[in-house]
């Protein structure tokens, strides 16, 4: 009985093996094949810093001057918020402008803001979940409620995948 599975499970393996080698077949189309991407991807990499509790946009790239002129003022009630929100806090931080672009960016990356304009800054996103956790799963899954393909997944699918196991 040993002999008549061992057999099998070695079968299986040069199965695999020559598959591999695109011997055994003439590379049958699956979904973990190589492949390019659907369309021609302007970008040839994509780097997503995803930093969940680092620092506020608005201590960084995203500077809003509004927040220093009403500072400690009342927000009103009209804002959608996952609670009762207080009084505008501006950012501690000095802002002033950098590269060709004029991006404004915070006195704490001083040294990224001699890069910026090789940096794609996007202040564009705007979503109607106002809680931090499915506000999370919308930007890293476009759906705020599980399951969704990830970034990365997404990533993967414009610009097309070399490795097998992706």
């Amino acid at each position: 009985m040993l002999q008549r599975s061992a057999l099998g499970i070695g079968a299986l393996g040069l199965a695999h093996v020559l598959n591999a080698d695109g011997r055994l077949s003439a590379m049958e189309a699956g979904p973990l094949n190589d492949r390019p991407s659907p369309f021609l991807p302007k970008a040839k990499r994509v780097i997503h810093f995803f930093l969940n509790g680092g620092p506020s946009h608005v201590d960084t790239f995203d500077h809003k001057p509004l927040l220093s002129k009403y500072a400690g003022q009342s927000l009103g009630d009209n804002l959608l918020t996952e609670r009762k929100t207080g009084a505008a806090f501006p950012s501690p931080f000095k802002f002033r402008r950098y590269g060709q672009s004029g991006i404004e960016v915070s006195e704490i990356f001083s040294r990224t803001a001699a890069h910026i304009d090789d940096i794609a800054v996007i202040r564009s996103m705007y979503a109607q979940v106002p809680n931090h956790e499915p506000s999370l799963m919308l930007m890293n899954c476009g759906d705020s409620v599980q399951p969704r393909p990830s970034m990365g997944a997404w990533v993967l699918y414009g610009l097309g995948t070399e490795n097998q196991n992706l």
